[in-house]
């Protein structure tokens, strides 16, 4: 048995069959990197996260191809690295975020009677981040499973196409070369030239419908938000089953787009963007 299938520490609760030991430690690696402590070496990370040498030495070798450390070439210790500082921005930014766009996202959903959510863009993903069904018409509210932190392909989403059509083509065609476009509803797009053909057309209205592509059953519509910046860094959708509202999407459409963009602009807008005159 190596020190990686080793069981946990004695005094310590078992583990989940679904907890992964090497992610833990691979973690702990980089909580040892503190205010105080922002570089280290190899024998300060052993005696920080409770392993030996030559483990510590593989973990911090894994993080460092994965840019999450780097290694300073003339102490061979090591920092923080990109993907780490970026996760950590990435976190302050989401938690600021929600802070901002909550009881905005409530009253939309209040006002629509319909589940409205918050998504972010990670790859070809979009991660949800707030979701908020009104207190109004509950019975209206859909749930799909859906919670913080859920992830959906951005192919067959509203709020995924919303913040796929922003990317540069550079990183749009790398997130659609990593995209398995499989059917998941009875309207799912398969074709990548008819995706990246729609997409152009939601970065040109600002809008996104998606019209049964991830499940039978649900539509939604979504609008993109955007920091001082102008860029577009997060989506916010209504979602609408049509037991609930048979309406076509046009239909649809042309209730929900209006206080739609509404709270997209105002949750922009409070973010600092500036729409140019």
């Amino acid at each position: 048995m190596t020190e990686e299938d080793s069981p946990r520490r004695p005094g310590r609760p078992p583990a989940d069959p679904a907890h992964s030991v090497s992610l833990e430690r691979g973690l702990r690696v980089l909580s040892a990197f503190t205010g105080n402590r922002s570089v280290l070496g190899i024998a300060d990370l052993a005696r920080a996260v409770g392993l030996n040498k030559s483990t510590t030495h593989r973990y911090v070798v894994t993080l460092t191809a994965l840019e999450y450390l780097q290694q300073d070439p003339e102490t061979r210790k090591y920092f923080l690295g990109p993907r780490a500082v970026d996760l950590g921005f990435a976190a302050v930014d989401s938690m600021e975020l929600t802070r901002v766009t909550g009881p905005l996202l409530q009253a939309l959903a209040d006002e629509t009677g319909f589940t409205v959510s918050l998504g972010l863009s990670d790859g070809p993903d979009v991660v949800y981040v707030d979701r908020r069904r009104s207190v109004r018409r509950s019975a209206l509210a859909m749930d799909l499973n859906l919670h913080v932190g859920s992830r959906l392909p951005a192919y067959c989403t509203s709020m995924g196409k919303v913040l796929l059509a922003y990317k540069d083509p550079a990183t749009l065609r790398q997130i659609l070369d990593h995209t398995d476009m499989a059917r998941r509803g009875p309207k799912t797009i398969t074709n990548r030239e008819q995706l990246v053909t729609l997409l152009a057309k939601v970065r040109q209205s600002g809008m996104a419908v998606n019209d049964e592509e991830l499940a039978p059953g649900l539509r939604s519509f979504s609008a993109p938000v955007r920091d001082r910046s102008g860029e577009v860094v997060a989506a916010i959708n209504v979602a609408v089953y049509l037991t609930l509202a048979p309406a076509g999407v046009d239909a649809l459409a042309g209730r929900l787009e209006a206080p739609l963009r509404r709270t997209a602009a105002e949750i922009s807008r409070r973010l600092g963007h500036r729409p140019r005159t």
